[in-house]
């Protein structure tokens, strides 16, 4: 190759690497049916809502929403301990959050196209405690900064159990919303961004 020939990258990747008795990585097509059992549990056992079409298409076509966009990133956790059971989720996308339901200034500040959204971070109960969560957000905004965004938005219903310390601890919080009812009742919404690495 010519010295002065531009190098074009590839999509950003994420290798698997080993947590604990667990592998962490981007979902391949055979872990899809694990991971939409993960999501699925969650909305239906914690979040009380279940299934919310408008809210939750990429859990039904997660190959379409995540593994068909090369800049998308769906992480899921396997227990090799359990034949490679997918117990965890971790996904971003390109899409900024809307409004409504969100505050128009959270939609203006946080565009589709240079926003990472980082979503359905969701980790079986009886395997909460390992770190997974804080390992696979990392891993999300490295694959991000690599991707090219600008920023790592997201928000969570801080009345589920863990989610506002969590946060807290990994992310910047720029709109607590809960007074708002953007959602719902039953459902206290606060937004938050990633700052990067470094």
């Amino acid at each position: 190759m010519h010295p002065s020939t531009p190098v074009t990258a590839g999509p950003p990747t994420v290798e698997p690497y080993v947590h604990g008795r667990y592998v962490i990585g981007p979902a391949r097509e055979e872990d899809v049916a694990g991971a939409r059992g993960v999501m699925l549990d969650t909305l239906y056992r914690e979040f009380g809502y279940g299934y919310v079409p408008g809210w939750h298409e990429d859990v039904v076509d997660p190959v379409g929403t995540y593994l068909a966009d090369p800049r998308h990133l769906l992480l899921v956790a396997r227990d090799e301990s359990a034949d490679g059971a997918v117990v965890a989720t971790t996904a971003l996308h390109s899409r900024g959050p809307a409004h409504p339901p969100h505050p128009r200034w959270i939609a203006e500040r946080y565009p589709s196209g240079s926003t990472a959204q980082l979503v359905r971070v969701y980790v079986r109960p009886e395997h909460r405690r390992q770190g997974l969560a804080g390992a696979m957000v990392r891993s999300a905004r490295g694959f991000a900064e690599r991707a090219g965004y600008r920023s790592v938005y997201l928000h969570t219903n801080v009345d589920i159990e863990g989610a506002e310390p969590f946060w807290q601890r990994m992310a910047r919080q720029v709109c607590d919303a809960r007074t708002t009812g953007e959602h719902g009742p039953g459902v206290s919404t606060v937004h938050f961004e990633i700052p990067p690495t470094g």
